[in-house]
C-alpha cells in the first residue's frame, strides 16, 4: 500500500472555476463544498467571475448550478454575457443552470427583532432540487441587507446561510460590493467566507489596468500578489505573471534567421530555438526588416508566428515588407501568421502582458516578435518595464517560443536601456549606422549569442527589393570576444557604440 504524505492528508478539495490562470493562482479553484466571497468596486468584474464560475461548471465539469441575482434580472444577464460567447438560455433550457432574480426594495424592509432568510432558503432549496446544483452564486448579496442596521443579525442569518450551502455540499460564490475602509461595505462577508478574493480596476496616468487578488483561503496556499486580468470576447483571463520560475529547459535545436550572412556569423547555423534575442540599432538600420525576415523564414518551414506591432499597422508592415519582396500577407490567409498591432498607451504593462499572454495561449505560435520594445517606456519607468520583459520572456520559453525583440536607440550613443534589457537576452545584435566614402553604410554585429560561437566580425547589412543581406565588411573588426555564452556583453556594446 503506498505511503500516504502528510500534505495529501490535509490537502483541501478544490472546485476549478474553468477561468485561465485564476484556478493557477488558488492551487486549483475555489474551496469545494465552502463559500468565496467576490469582492470589488463597480465594473470590476464580479458578476462575470461568478458566472463563468457556474458557466464552466455546467459545460466542463458536469455540475449544474444556480444564479441568485438581486441586481439584474434574468434577461440582462443573458444579454451580457452573450456579448462574450456563453450561451445562457441553452444552459437554462438543458436545466444545468437556473437564475432566479429576487427584487428587494428598501421602502418594503421593516426592520423587527425577527428578521431572518427563510424564504431565501426555500427559492434556494427549489432551485437545487430542479437543477441539481453543485454551484451557486448570490449576486450581490448584500442588497438583502441593504436597509439593516442590526450587524449582529446581519452576521448570523450569513453564517446560517453560508451553513445552510455547506451542509449540502455546494460550492458557493458570493460577489460583494467594495468598501471604503472595509472590504465590502458591511465587512463582514470577508470573515465569514473561506475564501476571498478581490477584484480592482484602477487607472494611473490615465491608463487603466484590472487586477485580482486572493486575500485569504483557508486551509489552502495561494498567491498572494495581485495579477493583472482582461475581460476580453471569450471572457476573463489571469496571467500568474510571478508563478514563473527558471525551470524551463534549453533547446540544442538551430533555425535560421531567414538571413543566410547572419546564420553564418552565429556559428553557420543560426538561433537556438526557444531562445530570445535582441535587434537594436538607431532609427532606420533596419530591425524590422530583420523581425520581418525571421517571420518569413518561420511561416516559410510551416510554422505559426505572432507580430507584435506597438509602432505600425498591419497594412503598413505589410505595405513595407512586401517592397523588400516579403509578400507576408499569404501567411495571414494561410492562417500561419498573426499581426497584433496596438499603442503602447492604450494600457497598462501589465494589461500588455496578460493580452500578449491571451493571443499567443489562443495561436500556439512558434515564433514571436515584439516590435519595438522601445515604446513601452511611454507607458511606464524602465525598471517596469524590465520586470514586465523578463517575466513575457520566462512565459514564452515556457511556451518553447522563439522570441525576437526590437529596440531603438539614440543616434550616436548607446542607451543604457539597451544594456540593461540585454541582460534578458540570449542574443543580442546591434545595428549602426556609420559613414564611409560620402556614404552612409548599415553596419551588423553580434555582441553577445549564449552558448555559440560567433563572428566578431563587423558585416555590411544592405536592405534592397530581395530583402536582407549580411557581408562581411571591409571596415576594421571591432575588438571583440568571440563569446561561447560567458563574455561580458555590456563593455562590448559600449565598444560597438564608439
Amino acid at each position: 500500500m503506498p505511503r500516504t504524505t502528510r500534505k495529501q492528508l490535509h490537502q483541501l478539495p478544490k472546485c476549478p472555476t474553468g477561468i485561465p490562470g485564476l484556478d493557477e493562482i488558488t492551487g486549483g479553484g475555489f474551496p469545494r463544498g465552502r463559500t468565496t466571497l467576490i469582492a470589488g468596486g463597480a465594473g470590476s468584474g464580479k458578476t462575470l467571475v461568478g458566472m463563468e464560475f457556474l458557466i464552466n461548471g455546467a459545460q466542463k465539469y458536469g455540475e449544474p448550478g444556480v444564479c441568485l441575482s438581486f441586481e439584474e434580472n434574468v434577461e440582462e444577464l443573458t444579454q451580457n454575457l452573450a456579448s462574450l460567447g456563453f450561451d445562457v438560455e441553452s444552459l437554462i433550457r438543458s436545466k444545468k443552470l437556473a437564475i432566479d432574480y429576487v427584487l428587494v426594495d428598501r421602502h418594503d424592509i421593516e426592520e423587527t427583532g425577527e428578521y431572518d432568510l427563510e424564504g431565501l432558503f426555500i427559492r434556494l432549496e427549489h432551485a437545487v432540487k430542479s437543477t441539481g446544483a453543485k454551484r451557486i452564486l448570490l449576486d450581490t448579496l448584500e442588497v438583502l441587507f441593504s436597509g439593516l442596521e442590526n450587524l449582529a443579525v446581519v452576521r448570523s442569518e450569513l453564517r446560517r446561510l453560508f451553513r445552510w450551502m455547506k451542509d449540502r455540499g455546494i460550492t458557493a460564490a458570493v460577489t460583494a460590493e467594495a468598501g471604503f475602509e472595509m472590504l465590502t461595505r458591511h465587512g463582514l462577508e470577508e470573515y465569514v467566507a473561506d475564501c476571498v478574493i478581490t477584484l480592482d480596476h484602477r487607472v494611473n496616468e490615465q491608463v487603466s489596468t484590472r487586477r485580482v487578488r486572493v486575500v485569504k483561503y483557508r486551509g489552502s496556499t495561494h498567491g498572494t500578489n495581485e495579477y493583472p486580468f482582461l475581460i476580453g470576447d471569450h471572457g476573463i483571463s489571469v496571467f500568474p505573471i510571478t508563478s514563473l520560475g527558471l525551470t524551463y529547459e534549453a533547446s540544442t535545436e538551430r533555425l535560421s534567421s531567414g538571413i543566410d550572412g547572419l546564420d553564418q556569423m552565429l556559428d553557420g547555423k543560426g538561433f537556438y530555438r526557444r531562445s530570445s534575442i535582441l535587434v537594436s540599432g538607431t532609427a532606420g538600420t533596419g530591425k524590422s526588416s530583420i523581425a520581418a525576415s525571421f517571420i518569413d523564414a518561420a511561416c516559410r518551414r510551416g510554422e505559426r508566428a505572432i507580430y507584435f506591432a506597438f509602432e505600425e499597422s498591419p497594412s503598413q508592415i505589410l505595405r513595407n515588407m512586401d517592397s523588400l519582396g516579403m509578400n507576408l500577407e499569404r501567411w495571414l490567409k494561410q492562417d500561419r501568421l498573426r499581426i497584433s498591432a496596438s499603442r503602447p498607451t492604450s494600457v497598462g504593462l501589465e494589461s500588455h502582458l496578460a493580452s500578449m499572454h491571451a493571443e499567443i495561449d489562443e495561436f500556439k505560435p512558434t515564433i514571436v516578435v515584439v516590435d519595438p520594445i522601445t515604446n513601452l517606456v511611454s507607458v511606464g519607468e524602465l525598471p517596469a518595464v524590465k520586470a514586465m520583459l523578463t517575466r513575457l520572456v520566462d512565459y514564452l520559453k515556457m511556451q518553447k517560443v522563439t522570441a525576437l525583440f526590437t529596440n531603438l536607440n539614440v543616434e550616436g550613443v548607446m542607451e543604457l536601456n539597451t544594456a540593461e534589457i540585454s541582460s534578458l537576452m540570449d542574443v543580442w545584435i546591434l545595428l549602426r549606422w556609420v559613414e564611409h566614402n560620402n556614404e552612409r553604410r548599415r553596419i551588423a554585429s553580434v555582441l553577445k549569442a549564449r552558448g555559440m560561437a560567433h563572428s566578431a566580425q563587423l558585416c555590411d547589412m544592405e536592405i534592397s527589393g530581395d530583402g536582407v543581406t549580411f557581408r562581411h565588411s571591409s571596415a576594421q573588426p571591432i575588438a571583440m570576444a568571440r563569446e561561447q555564452g560567458h563574455g561580458n556583453a555590456k563593455e562590448a556594446a559600449k565598444r560597438a557604440a564608439l
